[in-house]
């Protein structure tokens, strides 16, 4: 099978992974903590959000790394507003976006790029898409296997310049 045409792969590295836990589902839980981490000026990367069988929130957030310890005495404060059972975070993570116009016209991308980094032995720690991208999150230590493996896969016209860790 010929390989998907995609624009290119993107990484970010040098961040953390922010999980909040067991959220009550009611509203401004989202908007309380973006405000509390925009007001901080803690920039989120990517954010995920679901829901699980009790019908309470779990979220995950991508920050910078050198941001880890504020968000995480920015959440114990929010914490006991929101009802969150738990905050967890793993720090040194890094998160990898395939990206290209016209992704929603290509099923096969989604698949194409997980099978790949699970055939590297990689698992992702959070996935989210748009309309034009696919992203996840990986540990740090294993990204530039995920980006030589998903490099083989896919025709990739050109590798996105790294981002800085410190942006």
């Amino acid at each position: 099978m010929d390989k998907i045409s995609i624009g290119g792969i993107m990484q970010s590295d040098g961040r953390a992974l922010i999980k909040i836990m067991s959220v009550p589902d009611h509203a401004g839980v989202a908007g309380t903590v973006l405000g509390a981490m925009g007001e901080h000026g803690i920039n989120i990367e990517m954010l995920v959000e679901s829901f699980d069988l009790d019908d309470c929130g779990n979220f995950s957030l991508v920050i910078d790394q050198k941001d880890l310890d504020p968000a995480l005495s920015i959440l114990e404060d929010v914490k006991p507003v929101i009802d969150a059972k738990v905050v967890s975070y793993t720090p040194d993570v890094a998160v990898i976006t395939v990206f290209g116009p016209h992704l929603r016209e290509k099923p096969r991308i989604h698949g194409v790029m997980f099978t790949t980094i699970a055939a590297a032995g990689i698992s992702s720690l959070a996935i989210s898409t748009s309309i034009s991208s696919v992203s996840c999150v990986v540990e740090g230590q294993v990204l530039e296997t995920a980006i030589q493996a998903l490099s083989e896969a896919f025709d990739v016209p050109h590798r996105v310049k790294e981002r800085p860790k410190d942006y």
